[in-house]
């Protein structure tokens, strides 16, 4: 086999290119949004979602635990332990999603091209990608390295991630589903969604001046079908608790994308939430609701700040050759 077959089987976090023919989080306030006050802005924009009767439809990150077993072969055993990958084992998702795996601890500079090494990803299709290593929002410099390929999955990629080195090895495999990408502007306040090569456009309400929405690419991290927000925790004070249905989460500072009453009023023709994008209660929220999965697109244009990105999967917001810089093995 040749060098660039074996390249198009199996990519390793040195991001070997091959051309062939990858939440819990926090809520918002009631309207949108997850932007704090400007004095307490570090990417939030949205609240803490309180605790919910209704259970996230997101799988429970698989948990690696002990997967290498022999100290003495595997040097780096303490760092692979208790290692954590964001897509559950079979799951199916959609074509914008990194694979994104977390350490217990952070993982020291001088280490990661070799724990880079006992990660590798094999796909059915030939694709060009890297692994970048990103400074999640919520954890430590070193805890956190993605995966993700040049342009988005192609539908009906087969992929397989492996950490580990030998028999100990832990596997995922995963399936990329249809194509989902649903682009927001919010100057002419609408939504347009393509998915398998039809187009619709949807009326939306998104964050008012001074609570814009977070402009840029974000990718679904999973969904729930009520989530409480409440303002507080976001610096908001008592603007609003509640519970809003039909969230689609795309941020861990809080933004979600959700059925608002008050886009009844406003959706096509002015921005009034906190930062998140609100859909109708006519149907409109529910149906948006039901047909996306975890790893969809969601773009925003033409607003202000670009997400980063290690708040959620802002993984995109990367040109190429920012994200190859931050491989170790590049």
């Amino acid at each position: 086999m040749s060098a660039t077959a074996v390249c198009v089987l199996t990519l390793t976090l040195a991001g070997c290119s091959a051309q062939a023919g990858t939440g819990a989080g926090t809520a918002e306030r009631p309207g949108a949004g997850d932007r704090k006050p400007p004095a307490a802005a570090n990417q939030t924009r949205g609240a803490s979602p309180e605790a919910d009767p209704t259970p996230s439809t997101a799988p429970e990150p698989a948990e690696l635990g002990d997967a290498l077993k022999n100290p003495l072969k595997n040097p780096l055993k303490d760092t692979l332990k208790g290692i954590r990958i964001n897509i559950a084992d079979r799951q199916t998702v959609g074509v914008g999603m990194p694979i994104s795996v977390t350490f217990a601890r952070p993982v020291p500079a001088a280490e990661r091209a070799a724990v880079e090494r006992l990660l590798t990803v094999e796909t059915t299709t030939g694709v060009t990608g890297s692994w970048s290593w990103i400074k999640d929002r919520d954890l430590l410099d070193g805890q956190r390295v993605d995966y993700r390929p040049r342009d988005f999955w192609k539908p009906g990629t087969e992929v397989t991630v492996r950490a580990g080195s030998g028999r100990s090895d832990v596997d995922r495999h995963f399936t990329v589903g249809r194509s989902l990408v649903a682009t927001v502007d919010v100057r002419t306040h609408t939504m347009t969604v393509e998915k398998d090569g039809t187009t619709r456009r949807v009326p939306i309400t998104a964050g008012a001046p001074g609570m814009d929405t977070w402009n840029g690419t974000m990718v679904v991290s999973d969904k729930q079908r009520r989530v409480l927000m409440d303002s507080r925790t976001v610096g908001y004070g008592d603007a609003y608790k509640g519970y809003y249905a039909y969230a689609v989460h795309l941020t861990t500072s809080g933004t979600y994308l959700h059925q608002n009453p008050r886009a009844d009023t406003y959706a096509g023709r002015r921005n009034v939430t906190h930062g998140c994008v609100g859909l109708a209660t006519d149907g409109t929220a529910r149906r948006f609701y039901e047909e996306v999965i975890p790893g969809d697109v969601v773009r925003v244009t033409g607003s202000t700040d670009t997400v980063a990105a290690g708040n959620g999967y802002g993984d995109w917001n990367l040109n190429w050759d920012e994200w190859r810089a931050g491989s170790a093995l590049r």
